[in-house]
């Protein structure tokens, strides 16, 4: 008898040479076998969804369910049947994720986020000062990419920008796929203990805040301490880890075609969209459980199978974005991308995260036309064991 091929791994190794590619063989897999069975880092197969239709196909699916959708799919230490937290914004289905998402999504309305585009571009000016007046060589991960979303969510969410270094390290934990299931739970409680004082703190004396206004706004609906603590947890990690790794890893990507930063300049909207569907941070996907039988491209998945939406494959597919392995500020409808996700579980912080890059790489290089990496490309180091890609520093200088 011969033994039955064994399921291939999840692919996860990006080309040679070319840092800003998701997995090599995702253009072979959406031409050949768009849907197919792969074994992920966290022990189970998955059905990996590559192209760009399949994939907000099933990301608009009812139901599919979320209950795994902060990748736990690539954490070797998962416990894939844990009960979904209460407040978990990001995994609950159904009525009981929209009860929370009604709850936030009036902070980040377009209108919303448009009246603290000049607070963002107050910080981006004061960290281009600070930089400048300390001079070159610089990081600009700790001198720019991250302090500017740290700052801006804690003014959103209520959060003292004072204790920032608690909580970057217990999320860069949080986003670790190297992480021990140990040091993930130690770094949850953590930041659920001291988000759980915030909260008790902010009870006793509201301030003008998101948070203040979950406790104080929901007199007919409220959150438990639980589902407070859970979904401002939530709030936070996503609203900095993301946008600080798109800052960081859009500039070195800009800096390797200097071609392309007038048009940056001229055009940032435009410009954004691009890069977000070029960079596709969320590098590993979005889980989902189907809980009924369905139909994905030409595959029959069953209920109680998982599923792996490749969100940087889908943003590469090239029978919906020419030349889609190009950085083209030129492309045609640019925000048709899914770098946010799609369907019910869309970002709901996106428009913040846009505003953020905009002002940011704006001003940068306005500032500071004659910016360069001051290292080789060969000494950066890349995030290829955390579920938000980036680089860990990135030397510049100027002059």
């Amino acid at each position: 008898m011969t033994a039955a091929p064994a399921t291939p791994a999840l692919p996860t190794t990006r080309p040679a040479g070319c840092p800003f590619d998701p997995p090599g063989n995702y253009a072979a897999l959406r031409e050949t076998a768009p849907t197919s069975k792969v074994r992920c880092p966290a022990g189970m197969d998955a059905w990996l969804v590559t192209r760009y239709a399949d994939v907000r196909a099933v990301l608009a699916d009812r139901t599919m369910s979320s209950r795994g959708a902060s990748s736990v799919h690539m954490n070797p230490n998962a416990d894939l049947d844990e009960e979904v937290s209460p407040g978990s914004i990001i995994q609950l289905d159904g009525a009981a994720h929209s009860r929370l998402r009604k709850k936030v999504i009036a902070e980040f309305t377009v209108r919303r986020v448009e009246a603290l585009r000049w607070y963002v571009q107050g910080l981006v000016e004061s960290h281009l000062d600070a930089m400048l007046a300390k001079g070159a060589p610089a990081d600009l991960v700790q001198d720019f990419a991250l302090p500017i979303p740290s700052l801006v969510i804690c003014e959103l969410l209520g959060v003292p920008y004072a204790d920032r270094s608690r909580f970057q390290q217990h999320s860069a934990t949080l986003v670790s796929t190297d992480a021990t299931r140990e040091e993930g739970e130690q770094a949850y409680d953590a930041l659920s203990g001291y988000l759980g004082d915030l909260f008790t703190a902010k009870q006793r004396n509201p301030q003008d805040d998101l948070f203040s206004r979950l406790i104080s706004g929901g007199a007919s609906d409220p959150l438990t301490m639980e589902e407070l603590v859970v979904l401002g947890l939530s709030l936070l990690v996503a609203g900095h880890e993301t946008t600080a790794n798109m800052i960081a890893l859009s500039t070195l990507v800009l800096l390797e075609h200097p071609d392309q930063r007038d048009i940056v300049l001229a055009e940032p909207e435009r410009a954004v969209e691009e890069l977000l569907r070029y960079l596709s941070v969320v590098q590993w996907g979005v889980l989902r459980y189907a809980t009924s039988d369905v139909q994905v491209g030409s595959r029959s998945v069953r209920a109680g199978e998982w599923l792996v939406a490749a969100l940087n494959s889908a943003n590469r597919d090239e029978t919906v974005f020419s030349g889609a392995d190009k950085l083209d500020f030129d492309r045609e409808s640019p925000r048709t991308h899914v770098a946010f996700g799609f369907g019910a579980h869309q970002c709901v912080g996106q428009q913040l995260a846009r505003v953020e890059l905009q002002e940011a790489l704006t001003g940068l290089f306005r500032r500071v036309p004659d910016l360069r990496v001051a290292v080789a490309r060969e000494e950066l180091r890349f995030k290829h064991n955390t579920l938000v890609y980036g680089v860990r520093e990135l030397p510049v200088a100027w002059g």
